[in-house]
């Protein structure tokens, strides 16, 4: 690997540790459905944003929540001494991918079949701080 590469290699290195996200990958509910709920979240405090996902009744707001939760506690680890309420945490990014389908087949009339396509996502979630700009 030339200098040039392993310099800009260290220097994301770098970035990636001090940015506090969560991963869910292979979330069994279709990415349009993980999308309404998680525009409602997107931009949002973190406090208010556990609050809309507790009470909404979509069933993908429970996977987000934990998702949310872990992102807090990935971002306590990285940064022991400050605390959430000073901090002025919010949900600065999350986005919604698709991932791998599971494809069946449904029998239909006259010897014919249909495709299922049992669809699920991939959701990552970055959180940012007012205070500190991360």
């Amino acid at each position: 690997m030339g200098v040039r590469k392993q310099n800009m290699a260290k220097q994301l290195k770098e970035a990636k540790k001090q940015r506090a996200f969560a991963k869910l990958t292979n979330c069994p509910t279709s990415p349009r459905k993980m999308r309404l709920v998680a525009d409602l979240v997107r931009g949002v405090e973190v406090e208010k944003a556990l609050q809309i996902l507790k009470f909404s009744p979509k069933e993908s707001s429970r996977n987000l929540e934990k998702l949310l939760l872990s992102a807090i506690a990935n971002w306590q680890a990285k940064n022991e001494d400050a605390s959430i309420e000073e901090a002025g945490l919010f949900v600065k990014s999350i986005c919604v991918d698709s991932a791998g389908m599971l494809k069946r087949l449904r029998p239909a009339p006259q010897g014919r079949a249909h495709r299922i396509r049992k669809r699920s996502n991939h959701v990552t979630l970055e959180l940012g701080a007012k205070n500190n700009s991360n």
